[in-house]
């Protein structure tokens, strides 16, 4: 099971705070532990959202507004993509992982869809459209 660990961001990573030395280096512990446990998939952290943008969606109409946006605690400031047997698994890789921005903060933990979760709207064909392509961004990484 794939999950997606999302870091709720905060006034002082949407101010673009950089973590200091101490917890780069506990954060560099952590991720060692997750590659070498073979959880990790993929992490980053993300630039605060006044350098982002958003399109909003009305039919066929198209608008962007750009950052930043206002409610900072529904904002993402990083991720991570994990690899693990269950929901369970990746709540206690969270418990062990430091804690993020110092003071409160959050983590949220979602489960990625699987192509089996679309049952029958995901026809052999998307099957094997979506495994060529994962196969293809797999290439491109190497």
């Amino acid at each position: 099971m794939r999950f997606m660990i999302l870091i709720k961001a905060d006034k002082n990573s949407e101010a673009g705070v950089m973590p200091d030395e101490k917890l780069m280096t506990e954060m560099g512990k952590f991720n060692e532990e997750l590659v070498k446990a073979g959880v990790m998939l993929a992490g980053e952290g993300l630039h605060p959202s006044s350098k982002g943008a958003r399109v909003r969606f009305s039919g066929t109409q198209r608008t962007v507004i750009d950052g930043p946006f206002s409610e900072t605690k529904e904002l993402i400031a990083g991720f991570w993509l994990w690899e693990v047997k269950s929901k369970q698994e990746a709540i206690e890789w969270v418990k062990r992982c430091p804690n993020p921005m110092g003071g409160e903060s959050e983590i949220e933990i979602r489960q990625v869809f699987e192509a089996a979760d679309f049952g029958a709207a995901m026809t052999p064909e998307l099957v094997q459209q979506e495994e060529h392509l994962r196969a293809v961004l797999e290439s491109k990484r190497r």
